[in-house]
């Protein structure tokens, strides 16, 4: 793979006359190319088979007006020449991932999904919901659309076949069955109420069902049942039958369960009005697995193969993609995508955009799904607009607000405080941007608001100002909401003064007469404080704002409060990671037990090295 790009210092041209210049220095080799400005952003990133006749084409007149802007804006071209055309599709899209090119179409929305993981790393397994690394030994099923999708199927599951989702450490510790026992959820494997091979077969069956061949497990279940009822076993025969419901439930609560589909992702796109919603619904096993709408940015004149080239693209960049991938609209480059895909895989990826039979079903029902999702979006965008032209009406801002930061603390008697960052825009909540901060000043006062509030925001500014200088990126606030009167926005309009930023509106939600939840007072600085009416929608959108940033405090600091609660001093053994750290307090009971363990007691756990337990016995002996 070569680079190359331009370092001339003299002034260049912009625009065709500079992408005229690039294409005198081109082969025909594949690769990937980018469009930046005069400030160096890059404007787009985008593939070739044929570098010199793609970026050639630039060259010609006859563009859509969002190219023409693009070409206008180009002031220097970079290039990366790749061996295969398969290769530039792969590299440009992780490109476009991490560069987030103005003009290209961005899948914004891009978290992992979701698993269940039958775990095999202990006598009787437990299954759980999994999320991330495959690192973990065991059978993993899915991908499920949302969590939510996984507990549901995971509830019914602890029904059917009664498998334990306790820890492994819950579970040694275990003299009594727990309550879920009591409820019929699992089968009581902690103090022996089912045997060893029992538990298996059961896990057996759970990992039929969740292959798809659950009517073999369910006509097993039925003839237990028969034959627990003829000899007169009824309380045995009613379990059996709870658990065939639980089984049905799974299959109703799923929808759509495609006979002839056994492994795919069905994807619908439909375009409105200059905006595009993608519905993917995960087909394993032959059954419905969940779905899950996304909102790539696209622009006005994108065609519909291309938003769903760069769709797939981008979404199967860090993802496994299933044997099929069975579309609403072609793409250009199938051919090229589908042997991209099949590499990444290790498998052959199919793709297609079938015209009848139960495959193009299943897309019509995507297509609905993704038309009625964004209708709803555009109506909550609408509706968006409005409470911000609002609030900007309210506060008396220049124009309504791009983006909001609302900031709260949590804390309990000043231990284990954090700071809370939550932010609101024309799209309604941005979580990828909300931010949390772990108050470290060590010179504060338990419960010193004031302190925690100056530390968060100075930190936050600080950053913003080394982050974004010139503020064209779109990370600076237009408006800043504080929970707390006169004395809170006096504080903070210190701290933002001390910081050079003084042209940011700032304003104080304090609770008002007798702390009420609808007569909130406003406080700005220089003015007197003002209330809204109680039923104005505005009031309503300011109450949710900071009720979300009290809610992600909240949590942030139960969060950093359950992790210290669970700390020991052998998280700062190093070797010593979460499964040697359960291994050693599983052996001894606790880490003060640990500590007082003479080296032989210390090597006789299973899973440490006497390199390691060498280490441990060091680090609680020789501290002086």
């Amino acid at each position: 793979m070569t680079t190359s790009s331009d370092s001339d210092p003299k002034p260049q041209p912009t625009g065709y006359a500079c992408i005229q210049r690039y294409v005198k220095t081109l082969d025909s080799s594949p690769g990937v190319y980018r469009m930046l400005d005069a400030d160096s952003r890059v404007l787009y990133v985008g593939k070739a088979r044929n570098l010199k006749a793609r970026v050639s084409n630039y060259t010609r007149p006859g563009h859509s007006g969002r190219i023409e802007k693009m070409i206008a804006s180009t002031a220097s071209m970079m290039f990366l020449t790749t061996r295969t055309e398969t290769e530039a599709l792969l590299l440009e899209q992780n490109l476009i991932k991490q560069l987030k090119p103005k003009y290209n179409v961005l899948l914004r929305d891009d978290k992992s999904f979701p698993n269940i993981l039958v775990a095999k790393d202990h006598a009787f397994p437990q299954i759980k919901k999994h999320r991330g690394a495959k690192k973990e030994k065991g059978a993993y099923f899915g991908p499920f659309a949302s969590a939510g999708a996984v507990n549901r199927t995971l509830n019914q599951l602890q029904k059917a076949f009664l498998l334990r989702n306790c820890s492994d450490s819950m579970f040694d510790s275990r003299t009594r069955p727990c309550l879920l026992y009591q409820i019929k959820r699992c089968s009581g494997p902690c103090v022996g109420l089912i045997s060893e091979h029992d538990y298996r077969e059961s896990v057996k069956d759970a990992e039929r069902f969740l292959s798809g061949r659950s009517t073999k497990v369910q006509e097993e279940l039925a003839a237990q049942m028969m034959s627990a009822s003829e000899a007169m076993e009824f309380e045995r025969a009613a379990g059996l039958r709870d658990r065939i419901r639980a089984l049905t439930q799974v299959q109703t609560s799923q929808g759509i369960n495609p006979r002839g589909v056994t492994e795919a992702d069905v994807i619908g796109l439909y375009m409105d009005s200059g905006q595009a919603c993608v519905q993917v619904f995960f087909i394993r096993a032959n059954q419905n697995w969940g779905n899950k709408d996304f909102y790539p940015r696209v622009g006005a004149d994108v065609s519909p193969a291309e938003v769903m080239e760069a769709f797939l693209g981008q979404f199967y960049d860090n993802k496994e993609p299933p044997r099929q991938l069975i579309l609403s609209d072609a793409i250009e480059n199938a051919d090229l995508m589908q042997e991209a895909l099949t590499e990444k895989a290790g498998r052959k990826v199919e793709i297609l955009v079938p015209q009848r039979g139960e495959k193009h079903e299943l897309v019509a029902g995507a297509l609905r799904n993704a038309r009625e999702s964004l209708a709803r979006r555009m109506s909550e965008s609408a509706t968006q607009a409005k409470l911000l032209r609002g609030v900007a009406e309210a506060f008396e801002l220049d124009g309504p607000p791009s983006r909001i930061e609302v900031y709260d603390n949590s804390h309990i008697q000043g231990t284990n405080a954090v700071g809370g960052m939550i932010v609101a825009g024309p799209e309604g909540f941005m979580k990828n941007a909300y931010r949390k901060f772990n108050i470290r000043g060590d010179d504060l006062t338990p419960g010193d608001d004031f302190g925690m509030m100056k530390e968060v925001l100075t930190r936050r500014f600080t950053r913003l100002q080394k982050e974004d200088p010139d503020r064209d990126k779109g990370l600076w606030p237009d408006l800043l909401l504080i929970d707390g009167g006169a004395g809170q926005v006096s504080a903070v309009h210190e701290i933002m003064a001390q910081r050079g930023v003084e042209d940011i509106p700032m304003v104080g939600v304090a609770k008002g007469v007798d702390r009420d939840h609808g007569k909130e007072e406003f406080h700005r600085i220089g003015q007197r404080p003002f209330a809204l009416k109680r039923n104005d929608p505005v009031l309503y959108f300011i109450q949710r704002l900071r009720d979300e940033a009290h809610r992600f405090a909240i949590g942030s600091h139960r969060a950093k409060r359950a992790k210290a609660v669970g700390a020991t001093p052998l998280d700062e053994i190093p070797g010593v990671g979460a499964a040697r750290k359960r291994a050693l307090l599983t052996h001894f009971g606790s880490a003060k037990a640990v500590s007082r363990a003479n080296l032989a007691d210390l090597k006789a756990v299973e899973g440490i090295s006497a390199g390691l337990a060498q280490k441990v016995y060091d680090f609680f002996h020789d501290k002086g």
